[in-house]
């Protein structure tokens, strides 16, 4: 099956962006450089303040597994220009000629296979370093794609690459189907993404990209003509992308959760995006918040990693199919508690949209028994006081 790469794609559910560079020293966001017009020659001093801990890439895929994800994509170079990978003499402004002198995504992609994670790489398309971004574009293109074929050669298997930044130059001559040609030459079944950016959400723009971007967007359905076209939304922790000392706009769980079944609703990815500190690890609460997402997912990883999105609908759930059983997940419910302390909700009941019957259905997240009230309806039991989920699934036969 030619496509096949795709199907498994759509299929990992989550997975988690790691935006990770030069900017996460200075602490103020991925486009500091840009924001405060930092001049270059100022700004590649920084590399001397590179020291990356010894074991980042091991805590980040403990990280990444804690929290559910399969899949970790890590900005191998972001707009600053700098390289976490070696260059192989393409230039002195990578990872092996900094602070830390080690190859940064050889130890990411060796963590990633040891720990069961399917690593992709972030690469930028526009560049704020390269003098021949803007003075010489052809020649800038041969160092894209010179640097994207390291990329593809050097780090065996990969689950894809992830392109962002066209957008800076909407009118030139990318060059794409060259770059995704040497792409395709080395890594046949390799993802291959090109962010539209927020100007143009779920857009292609070429056909051989494989999945479309919804940057902080909600998702919809994609359109595919001749081959499959996954989707994948993707969303930071906070404001920002890389990591910002003063960006204490966390994202709750809630929310998180609810845009994941969103996504899950048009058979998308989440992208969840957090990003680490100067030694390339998170802060505590970043750990804790992704920790508190796969809780929930390993409660329903069967509805996750299994299912599509059904046919049938219903009132009150999102409804999904994985050929034997179906899962039909309610938002929004609360916990049973003492009526002084919680304010009392009205109970949803879900009613399916079917000729069918349901048969043998339990809460994923606990195994017990439902009650129907008919063949086609059961009112949403909330959780028992000390447990608040606040999504619950249903899993059921319809027969």
């Amino acid at each position: 099956m030619a496509y096949e790469y795709i199907e498994r794609f759509k299929k990992f559910g989550f997975g988690l962006f790691v935006h990770f560079g030069l900017y996460s020293v200075i602490g103020k966001g991925e486009w500091y450089m840009a924001q405060a017009k930092c001049p270059d020659k100022e700004y590649v001093k920084l590399k001397d303040k590179f020291y990356v801990d010894e074991k980042w890439a091991e805590k980040l895929v403990a990280t990444a597994k804690n929290a559910g994800a399969k899949y970790i994509t890590l900005t191998t170079r972001h707009h600053e220009g700098f390289s976490l990978f070696d260059t192989c003499g393409l230039s002195d402004y990578d990872a092996p000629h900094s602070a830390c002198k080690r190859d940064l995504v050889r130890e990411f992609v060796d963590a990633c296979n040891a720990g069961g994670i399917i690593p992709f790489f972030y690469h930028t398309l526009l560049d704020w370093h390269n003098e021949y971004y803007n003075t010489d574009f052809p020649k800038y293109i041969d160092y894209l794609i010179a640097s994207v074929e390291i990329l593809c050669k050097n780090y065996g298997k990969i689950g894809g690459l992830w392109f962002d930044g066209k957008w800076d130059k909407p009118d030139a001559d990318w060059q794409e189907d060259r770059l995704y040609a040497t792409i395709r030459k080395y890594q046949p079944e390799a993802m291959i993404i090109n962010n539209t950016g927020l100007s143009a959400l779920g857009e292609t723009g070429n056909k051989e990209i494989d999945s479309v971007t919804f940057e902080r967007g909600k998702p919809f359905r994609v359109k595919s003509d001749g081959k499959p076209l996954a989707g994948e939304v993707c969303e930071s922790l906070t404001d920002h992308w890389g990591y910002a000392a003063d960006d204490i706009c966390f994202k709750s769980t809630k929310d998180l959760i609810s845009l994941l079944i969103d996504c899950r609703k048009f058979n998308h990815n989440l992208l969840l995006n957090a990003g680490p500190r100067a030694d390339g690890t998170f802060t505590e609460y970043e750990s804790a918040l992704l920790g508190y997402m796969g809780q929930w997912q390993r409660k329903n990883d069967d509805f996750l990693s299994r299912s599509i999105p059904a046919e049938t609908e219903a009132e009150n759930a999102d409804v999904f199919y994985d050929g034997e059983f179906c899962y039909a997940v309610t938002k929004g419910v609360p916990m049973l508690a003492n009526a002084n302390v919680a304010r009392a909700e009205d109970r949803k009941t879900v009613t399916l949209k079917t000729d069918k019957t349901i048969k043998d259905a339990v809460w994923l997240d606990s195994g017990e028994k439902i009650l129907l009230s008919d063949g086609k309806s059961y009112i949403v039991k909330p959780f028992d006081y000390g447990t608040s989920l606040y999504a619950r699934v249903a899993k059921f036969r319809l027969v």
